[in-house]
């Protein structure tokens, strides 16, 4: 009995002396490998199933790595991954020292981009190609973007440009969910190889030089006739305007039609081309398909019945809090709306847009849009929350300081996966949100220690109309405090103390404060009489609070789940104003680590960063120049 095709694949190469005929099978075998490998370690699967047979073509067809492979986000790059090198590292997807989740370039030869936003690879394989070109070399360059990406004004801007350079590349629209152009069948293929084939295109090249000979307006003329013509046949689109040769739309499961378009463009196309292709996501797995998000991304799974594993914790879910929460208010407040940036689950909005589905907006993966869009209903009195996570609302920075922060608009930011977010790495950890917003003037900046105190945000961002106002939360689970029946307004600016104490102070933003609660109690135990604050604030800061704890303390240990230069440097800044740093108090400002820290169980994460119950104590003691004891030591 022959051993499987895909023992047979170790690299490209290895695939590419397959005949075409077997591969359908190899297409099988990749999709059943993929699965059984994603059950056992959760992550994203639908994309990659989508994208099985499309992969398969790509690297059959180009000459990777020597043709640049570019996926965009990296969701759809799994098959990709176990075809180039990597299938024996498959099963330490996501968990530390494994391999990512997304393309990497320190990872493989064959990622030359890394990529974990969206909408990025039209950019990127832009340059390589002009790069190319100025070093006088000779590559394929091609760039695989999904139609939600698409969506980003990014995708477009890099389009625009590579259609005025008439640049030698190629771009892969895989369609996946969005029905942007008629579907695809036999007829669409068989039209899509005629017009990358060289009668089409030698007869447009006659047409050209015909044209030239005849001068300007006779060459406008035949042009306008050609792409009339070609757009009867083939489809005229808004990437023809754009300069791109538009190939498609064809079935992306269907090798008979994907080998010989992408040869013939290999082959024969000289200018940018868009090759639109239409896939279905989760194909191949029926939970995928009959999903509604089509398994976009999934905890550990049962291959058989599809049930995803839960997790331990009994308490609710940060995301979930917060659209409970936002549902509340909105019930009491019909001038509240919401918008997500192509995250309604992952935001929790998804609550929202059911109960109020005239006031859900969903932009798509389109953040920059997405802000500016919350401040124009914001300067006609209504009050929009746009929650988008904290790596993402990087993407709309210019926006947030130029049209929110300066126009005084009351844009109220839920900020999503604030800290380390384990599994998904460096890419969307939530690092820089606390010191990138603090920074402008007249913004709230606010971080929830725990559920109860991120539904007392909600409401008092939907009750604050002075101007812009943020609140962060982590990933995952609460810590399963008590509920209030609903949040209460805060104080803006007003901290609180939670557990007295007399020689050291522990200054917490967001949720280390459980972790600094269990170190106040060690070092209690040591003898230390530990206060423990919540700031609840990095904008405006509570002055009186910090003034308190530096007054009446011998050391304070700030804590928080951001970059330096966020809540501590807000504090010690203040603390400079107010002469509080010449009094001989010991400070030691704790922040996540001066890296882009890899992927990793959060815990593990916090641990080595020095941000959980042992780290806080042992700043605490270093700052005294406390020498702790074996026994002291101890996790309590």
């Amino acid at each position: 009995m022959p051993s499987p095709l895909l023992d047979q694949i170790h690299n490209p190469e290895d695939l590419r002396k397959l005949p075409d005929a077997d591969l359908p099978e190899l297409a099988k075998e990749l999709r059943e490998d993929m699965i059984a490998s994603v059950s056992k370690t959760g992550g994203h699967l639908g994309a990659g199933l989508g994208v099985v047979e499309l992969t398969i073509a790509l690297h059959h067809v180009f000459n990777t790595p020597d043709d640049r492979l570019i996926w965009d986000v990296g969701h759809q790059a799994y098959p990709h991954k176990i075809l180039t090198g990597r299938r024996e590292r498959f099963g330490t997807l996501r968990q530390e020292g494994g391999i990512s989740g997304f393309t990497r370039r320190a990872e493989s030869e064959y990622d030359p981009f890394g990529a974990a936003h969206s909408s990025t690879s039209i950019s990127a394989g832009l340059g390589m190609a002009v790069a190319r070109d100025l070093k006088g070399e000779k590559r394929n360059v091609i760039a695989v973007i999904g139609d939600g990406a698409m969506s980003a004004g990014m995708a477009f801007e890099a389009l625009n440009n590579a259609g005025a350079m008439d640049a030698r590349m190629i771009v892969i629209l895989n369609d996946n969910d969005m029905s942007i152009a008629p579907p695809s069948g036999a007829m669409s293929a068989y039209l899509a190889r005629l017009a990358t084939g060289k009668t089409y295109l030698g007869a447009r090249d006659i047409g050209k030089k015909i044209s030239g000979a005849l001068g300007k307006s006779m060459d406008r003329t035949i042009h306008r006739v050609v792409g009339h013509a070609r757009g009867f046949v083939t489809g005229g689109t808004m990437f023809e305007e754009l300069g791109f040769t538009h190939i498609g739309p064809i079935d992306g499961h269907d090798f008979a039609h994907l080998v010989p378009v992408l040869r013939n463009v290999r082959d024969n196309i000289t200018g940018p081309v868009l090759i639109h292709v239409v896939t279905r996501k989760g194909k191949g797995y029926p939970p995928a398909e009959a999903a509604a998000d089509k398994y976009h991304g999934v905890n550990k799974f049962n291959v058989i019945t599809g049930e995803q594993s839960k997790p331990a914790s009994n308490a609710p879910a940060y995301t979930k809090v917060f659209g409970q929460a936002l549902v509340q208010e909105a019930e009491l407040d019909d001038k509240i709306v919401a918008i997500t940036a192509a995250m309604p689950s992952g935001t929790g909005l998804d609550l929202f847009s059911e109960k109020f589905p005239a006031r859900f907006f969903d932009v798509g993966i389109a953040e920059q849009h997405g802000v500016t869009f919350a401040a124009g209903l914001a300067v006609e009195g209504l009050k929009p929350f746009a929650a988008i996570y904290s790596t993402f609302l990087q993407r709309a920075y210019d926006q947030v300081v130029h049209d929110v922060a300066i126009q005084k608009l009351p844009v109220r930011f839920p900020i999503d996966r604030a800290g380390f977010v384990g599994a998904d790495g460096p890419t969307h950890c939530g690092a820089f949100d606390i010191g990138y917003l603090a920074s402008l003037p007249g913004f709230v900046v606010m971080a929830a220690a725990d559920e109860a105190e991120l539904k007392h945000m909600v409401r008092t961002s939907a009750d604050y109309d002075e101007g812009p106002i943020s609140f962060r939360y982590p990933r995952g689970d609460g810590v399963g405090v008590d509920m209030p029946e609903r949040g209460m307004f805060l104080e803006i600016g007003k901290g609180r103390i939670v557990k007295e104490g007399t020689r050291i102070a522990i200054l917490s933003f967001g949720t280390r404060l459980q972790d600094s609660l269990k170190a106040a109690q060690e070092l209690d135990g040591m003898g230390l009489s530990t206060t423990v604050a919540d700031a609840r604030f990095a904008k405006p800061l509570d002055v009186d609070l910090i003034k308190r704890l530096a007054e009446n303390h011998e050391a304070l240990i700030m804590v928080e789940e951001g970059a330096a230069g966020g809540f501590g440097a807000q504090v010690m800044h203040e603390m400079a104003k107010l002469g509080l740093l010449d009094r001989g108090l010991k400070i030691r400002s704790l922040t996540l680590p001066d890296e882009f820290t890899e992927q990793a169980k959060p815990e593990v994460m916090y641990a080595k960063a020095g941000l959980d119950q042992k780290g806080i104590v042992a700043s605490a003691l270093q700052a005294l120049g406390v020498a702790a004891s074996a026994t002291a030591m101890k996790r309590a």
